[in-house]
């Protein structure tokens, strides 16, 4: 998507822009501010459910905010929530991906029983940049034996290449607005 991405307008206008945060240079996406919206929050959920391409046994949220979408989306979708987090952050056995950062590398976990094998597992996220973590939860719920076919995400930002990765993946990705640059 280009920078004149003219879906969902009314979304795009209630993500707050913050230049130079965390670092000069960064545009960051502030969604909290859709979030304090009922309406706007109500109408991304929606929107998300409607862009659901098959049924789904389960939702995987990406640690954090994509815990607050997987969970909306879970009723609407008849599904149950799959916490994707931080690793050492789920109690009892858990299974685990590594994935590189900027600088270093990080690791995400889930339940080692959070879903059995041909369970359907829709991926969700607030945001896709350059894809790291959404791409290391992809391989930890193919590692679970989950069948991931779609993801969706509220904001997608095309230049940093995430969602073109997951798609190279087999992914079908499904945002709601995109923003130009990072």
């Amino acid at each position: 998507m280009a920078d004149d991405d003219d879906r969902n307008p009314d979304l795009r206008a209630l993500i707050r822009t913050i230049p130079d945060f965390p670092k000069p240079g960064i545009q960051f996406r502030d969604i909290t501010t859709l979030l304090l919206d009922a309406d706007g929050l109500a109408k991304a959920v929606a929107r998300m459910a409607a862009a659901t391409r098959a049924p789904v046994d389960l939702i995987a949220g990406i640690e954090a905010r994509g815990f607050l979408f997987a969970a909306a989306l879970a009723a609407p979708l008849n599904a149950g929530v799959l916490l994707i987090r931080k690793d050492g952050k789920l109690p009892g056995a858990t299974i685990a991906e590594d994935y590189a950062l900027e600088y270093g590398s990080d690791r995400i976990a889930m339940h080692a029983d959070a879903c059995v094998p041909g369970q359907r597992v829709l991926l969700v996220d607030d945001l896709i940049a350059t894809g790291g973590t959404a791409r290391a939860a992809l391989r930890l719920l193919r590692k679970a034996g989950a069948v991931v076919t779609q993801a969706q995400f509220l904001v997608d930002l095309p230049e940093l290449g995430g969602a073109d990765a997951l798609r190279a993946d087999g992914i079908a990705v499904d945002s709601l607005v995109a923003f130009a640059g990072h």
